[in-house]
């Protein structure tokens, strides 16, 4: 059984980079804003709203500036937060278990992602084909997720394969080298492996499990400030409405932000199912968001992360996130 604190414990030895980007705490300035350490990964569902919040000016509005820090997973962020080294991050919901067992707080829902995939070397075309074969993955991640679901849809389980423990960016040079045979990954990470393997094959995605949503989110520390996560919140709000206004200019700002071709954060971009904030509140409402992560959270138990499904309540900040809507 997977115990809850691996990935955290394997992501220690790479923290210390992650952090290293960020600068000062939250404290207030000389002009009375206040700075929110903010995490993000580097693609279109990490970056945009982010993104949009500076063009726009968003946080400003809030009384607000931003220190955006760079990670290459969720389970970093999740630590980064509970050591007070970040204010905000972001996660897939391969991570939403840490949340689910008390590390953190969900203030926000941010799309539905469809980016995982379970991809193997040229020549092995199924997910049993993986059989006795090395898989790399980042455990605790999306990628490990969508490794378990395929497996199970299967028939199989971790023990039918050499599971090999890699940070994100290990995974890439990994399978782009020939030392594993197959992987859990995500987009645009595994554009950047097309480049060297382009006959690679995707034997499972998440877009597999139609019964099943992937929602992403937005997360603050367990013991956040509330007037703090309000203020957050609202900033993310405008920046979801903007997004979902104009979605071919929010690839371009977060293009800029990330530094990278446009054509790439586009076909990233084609993996995520954006919806209002009207469309979130109403969904938090009437207890669709609780399904969601309900569905996640048993997964999850049936993984060995979770010992049991808590109460979405516990975890998922809807009220603050319907008022702050509505206020």
């Amino acid at each position: 059984m997977r115990l809850p604190q691996r990935a955290l414990t394997a992501a220690v030895a790479v923290s210390a980079l992650a952090l290293s980007v960020t600068g000062c705490s939250n404290d207030s300035s000389s002009d009375g804003t206040s700075t929110v350490r903010f995490g993000y990964i580097s693609d279109y569902n990490g970056a945009s709203l982010l993104a949009i919040a500076d063009e726009q000016g968003l946080w400003k509005e809030q009384g607000l500036k931003s220190e955006y820090s760079t990670f290459t997973n969720g389970p970093l962020q999740i630590q980064a937060l509970g050591s007070g080294n970040l204010d905000f991050g972001y996660i897939g919901p391969g991570a939403l278990w840490l949340p689910a067992s008390g590390k953190a707080k969900i203030v926000a829902i941010n799309t539905l992602g469809r980016a995982d995939r379970v991809i193997a070397q040229p020549g092995i075309t199924s997910i049993k084909d993986l059989k006795g074969k090395k898989v790399g993955v980042p455990e605790g991640t999306s990628g490990a997720m969508v490794l378990d679901l395929a497996l199970q849809k299967a028939g199989m389980s971790e023990k039918d394969i050499e599971k090999v423990p890699m940070d994100p960016s290990t995974v890439v040079s990994a399978f782009a080298s020939g030392q594993i045979d197959g992987a859990g990954l995500w987009y645009p990470l595994i554009d950047t492996i097309k480049t060297k393997k382009p006959k690679l094959n995707e034997v499972a995605s998440t877009a597999d499990f139609k019964d099943r949503a992937f929602p992403n989110a937005f997360v603050a520390p367990a013991g956040g400030d509330e007037k703090l996560n309000a203020k957050v919140v609202k900033v993310l709000q405008k920046a979801n409405d903007w997004r979902a206004a104009h979605p071919d200019e929010s690839i371009d700002v977060t293009a800029s932000l990330l530094k990278v071709d446009r054509d790439k954060v586009a076909a990233d971009a084609a993996n995520v199912e954006t919806m209002s904030t009207a469309d979130l509140v109403a969904r938090t409402e009437d207890g669709t968001v609780d399904g969601w992560l309900d569905g996640l959270g048993e997964f999850f138990v049936g993984t060995g992360q979770l010992m049991k499904a808590p109460a979405v309540d516990t975890y998922y900040e809807g009220d603050l996130y319907t008022k702050a809507y509505k206020k």
